[in-house]
């Protein structure tokens, strides 16, 4: 029976603590008096994040459409009924396949298309008070004087 010869890694003492240097990378951490060796925290949890690998937790598509769930009827491709949300496997097979048309993508402006739209918008406004002044003026100039 061979014996492993156990290594005491760096330790110092100061006033009555005891630090050893981490097995891994080497940073100080206290320890009691019998202690041959220390892990740090760091380490233990880089170590743990190797054994079990965190699953992927990003969305998986179901191949339905945004907010089957809340139409009052919806049959998928398989011919799977559902009724708000809930399948009823009485009726699976019995109707067609609901059709959705996608919601249509409106084209996001510019900043300069924005601008010549805001500036049409004042001169319309602009153009508008000027007619009704100009029409003001010919109808005091008609006698047609609004009375109100």
């Amino acid at each position: 029976m061979v014996r492993k010869k156990k290594i005491e890694y760096h330790s110092y003492t100061e006033g009555n603590t005891r630090y050893m240097s981490c097995q891994i990378c080497g940073n100080y951490e206290i320890v009691g008096e019998e202690a041959v060796a220390v892990k740090c925290s760091r380490c233990v949890s880089m170590i743990m994040m190797r054994e079990f690998p965190i699953e992927d937790k990003s969305y998986k598509s179901t191949g339905r459409p945004v907010g089957w769930h809340w139409m009052k009827e919806f049959v998928d491709k398989d011919g799977k009924v559902f009724h708000k949300g809930k399948e009823q496997p009485k009726l699976k097979g019995t109707l067609k396949p609901t059709k959705v048309t996608p919601p249509k993508k409106t084209k996001r402006r510019t900043k300069e298309e924005m601008l010549v739209a805001q500036y049409n918008k004042k001169k319309a406004v602009k153009k508008a008070a000027l007619k009704k002044a100009v029409q003001k003026q010919k109808d005091f100039l008609n006698h047609k004087i609004d009375k109100g």
